[in-house]
């Protein structure tokens, strides 16, 4: 599939969820059926899943853009990466770094941290930043291997920075200083628009748009992938026999468990069985999503294009602003399918979640309309 084609695709995508209206409230015999369903339920133990106050920022509070594409957890610092700049929250303040600053472009795409040196790593649409000690330096295609200035996702391995971007991905050898480029050249990807990443010291994954996921084991120096099985982009034909989807927007990798999030739905893998998550038969609130992160081998965040949830093993628990009202709405869907609405007086800044990060029991959310800070409420 042409490039160009996809990238108007994703924008037209994008720009539908974030500009669509609010979904109208059930009525006639669905809403009945719903409000029975619910009232059914209310008797039933709920199950108990995290609960939040958000606190939400926006250009107001001092954050460069509301438009957030990702965020970094960096101890008590906290990163956002916006369409108008690098974020950096201490101390209650906010401090911008852009292109004056050394930053390779305004929008910051991804962020990782190598937990060796304390060093931010930047992606953007315009090159790789390292943020070191109050320093940038800039890596692109001029004056490095990057091997395209549209980076999409980073990862830091030990001494090994693992980039995926609009043409390819590549490794950069921080020992050496040595780039390695991967594409269709040398690996199974057939298209090469790459747009995440998630390396561990056994294995890394790359998320190919249009190529499924694509696995380098580190010991054996070989690759695999993982694509759907029955090829159809429309629907799924066959649940939990593969990945849910060739086109994949982000994975985590974390336990030895592979998290894949898509723009069809979602997928977890053990390494020998794939189990598939639908809005039809789980508690996403979309197909739609933008990110996945893992929090060990049973537990997952998921953002999509109308809302976060958060999934247990069993159980699941969105977190948004209502589709009908907007005001902040949790809901709680347990193993058998029985969904129940909790009273909660905040919510994530926007319904468009971009991005996902851990504070100890905290969450940090990227939305298209803030960045918010979900406060762990025991």
């Amino acid at each position: 599939m042409n490039r160009l084609y996809m990238a108007l695709l994703l924008a037209a995508l994008a720009m539908t969820a974030l500009g669509a209206p609010p979904s109208p409230a059930k009525s006639g015999t669905a809403g009945a059926k719903h409000h029975a369903a619910n009232a059914a339920t209310a008797t039933a133990k709920v199950p108990a899943m995290p609960h939040f106050r958000f606190e939400n920022f926006t250009t107001a509070s001092g954050l460069p853009d509301d438009h957030v594409f990702s965020v970094l957890v960096d101890g008590d610092r906290i990163w956002a990466g916006t369409e108008n700049g690098l974020g950096l929250f201490e101390n209650r303040k906010w401090k911008t770094y852009t292109t004056r600053d050394g930053l390779a472009h305004r929008a910051v795409l991804s962020l990782a941290l190598d937990k060796r040196t304390g060093d931010v790593w930047a992606g953007t649409m315009g090159g790789l930043s390292r943020i070191s000690g109050g320093r940038i330096d800039t890596f692109t295609q001029l004056n490095s291997g990057l091997s395209n200035d549209v980076v999409y996702g980073v990862s830091v391995e030990g001494e090994n920075v693992w980039v995926a971007t609009a043409a390819g991905a590549c490794k950069l050898d921080l020992h050496t200083g040595e780039w390695s480029l991967y594409n269709e050249r040398n690996t199974p990807m057939i298209e090469i628009w790459v747009y995440g990443v998630s390396a561990t010291p056994t294995k890394v994954y790359y998320a190919v748009w249009g190529s499924g996921v694509l696995e380098y084991d580190q010991k054996k120096k070989s690759w695999d992938k993982y694509e759907d099985p029955d090829g159809e982009t429309e629907m799924v034909l066959f649940k939990d026999q593969g990945l849910i989807h060739e086109i994949t927007t982000s994975l985590s990798y974390v336990d030895n468990i592979l998290w894949v999030a898509t723009y069809f739905g979602d997928s977890r893998y053990d390494g020998r069985y794939w189990h598939n998550f639908l809005t039809k038969d789980s508690g996403l609130p979309s197909n739609f999503t933008n990110v996945v992160k893992g929090v060990d081998a049973n537990r997952a965040w998921f953002g999509t294009d109308k809302g976060l949830a958060y999934y247990d093993g069993e159980n699941w628990a969105v977190y948004r602003p209502s589709l009908a009202t907007g005001k902040p709405e949790m809901t709680v869907r347990d193993g058998q399918g029985n969904v129940t609405p909790v009273e909660v007086s905040t919510a994530p800044a926007h319904n468009y979640v971009l991005g996902i990060d851990f504070q100890g029991s905290d969450i940090w959310v990227a939305t298209a309309k803030g960045l918010s800070h979900g406060i762990h409420q025991p």
